[in-house]
């Protein structure tokens, strides 16, 4: 037995020497002199833009390597389920409709504002069936209406009904993603849908929805984040960032026909179908007055309606010492 102990014993002194070994040289890298890079969480939200065009063509790897960091990526439909990985630390970097953004100041989510993806003008429309009855935003009443609750598509819904005297409260609205909103609408399933680019282009040409006019011009301006915690410890990577999104969105206003092939290929959809998307409104990281008025005014419709707790300044949410400093003369 004390042979056995004795035996037991070394065989736990050993593996416990080894563990320590293992950790003094895993310690980061930090013994040997060297640091693992960098993580860096960007997020795609949809399969067109210029982070696309970034990604494909590999233009974050002359920045980041310079800061000796390196990128993780994920990719989603939508601004409200990026919102939940943002607050759960699992996205550093990315960019949000208008619904998305507001909700999330509204909620108090720790991200900041820091530049904007452009106006918004050509993005979002209502759709409504080819061959169905509504003919005018004032046929929506009493039908069914599908949009991914707390998207831009969301907002642009709720402007365009005030615009034309009703409210949500009128329509029957169903919350869906668009991949799955795509497949009801397809079915008839849905008599409408609030979605943006590049669904709503496509099936219009496919001939199997009409866009409804609406009153006035809704702008949806979207806008480029990052979160707080690290842009805070981290504001070389958020210029960097910075830096390489514009470099992208203007690569693709110079180069339309190829950023199209890219996206074509993201998208499934036909080329020239992308091409007219892109090529109907420039991308834009510097904010503009118009876009911040058009966010001002989604922020106090939303407030209006009750979707969102209170109206807020939205100057107020602008965080300009990034972009100043990745792009200062």
């Amino acid at each position: 037995m004390k042979e056995y102990r004795k035996h037991l014993t070394a065989v736990l002194l050993a593996i416990i020497s080894i563990a320590v070994l293992a950790g003094c040289n895993s310690d980061d890298g930090k013994a040997s002199g060297k640091s693992d890079p960098l993580k860096v969480h960007i997020a795609l939200n949809g399969k067109m833009g210029p982070l696309v065009i970034a990604k494909e063509k590999g233009l974050f790897n002359e920045e980041f390597s310079k800061l000796d960091a390196q990128i993780e990526w994920s990719e989603f439909q939508s601004g409200p389920p990026l919102l939940e990985s943002l607050a759960s630390n699992r996205v550093d970097l990315s960019f949000l409709g208008d619904g998305a953004l507001i909700a999330g100041i509204d909620k108090n989510l720790p991200f900041k504002v820091i530049a904007q993806t452009g106006r918004g003008e050509s993005s979002v429309r209502i759709l409504a069936q080819a061959e169905g009855n509504i003919k005018q935003i004032e046929d929506l009443k009493g039908k069914t209406v599908g949009v991914a609750s707390g998207t831009t598509g969301h907002v642009y819904l709720i402007k365009a009904l005030k615009a034309h005297g009703l409210t949500t409260d009128d329509i029957k609205l169903i919350n869906l993603q668009p991949d799955d909103a795509q497949a009801a609408f397809e079915t008839k399933k849905l008599d409408a849908w609030a979605i943006w680019n590049p669904y709503y282009l496509n099936n219009i040409e496919k001939g199997n929805a009409v866009a409804l006019k609406v009153k006035g011009k809704i702008l949806a301006p979207g806008a480029i984040i990052a979160r707080k915690g690290f842009a805070d410890v981290h504001p070389e990577i958020v210029e960097a960032y910075l830096k390489v999104y514009k470099k992208a969105a203007d690569w693709q206003i110079e180069n339309p026909d190829e950023a199209s092939e890219i996206y074509s290929k993201e998208t499934k959809l036909p080329v020239s179908t992308v091409k007219t998307i892109i090529t109907a409104e420039k991308p834009n990281i510097f904010f503009t007055e118009d876009a911040i008025k058009a966010q001002q005014e989604s922020i106090d419709t939303l407030a209006g309606v009750g979707y969102i707790k209170k109206s807020f300044n939205f100057k107020n949410q602008i965080n300009n010492e990034y972009i100043d400093e990745a792009f200062k003369k």
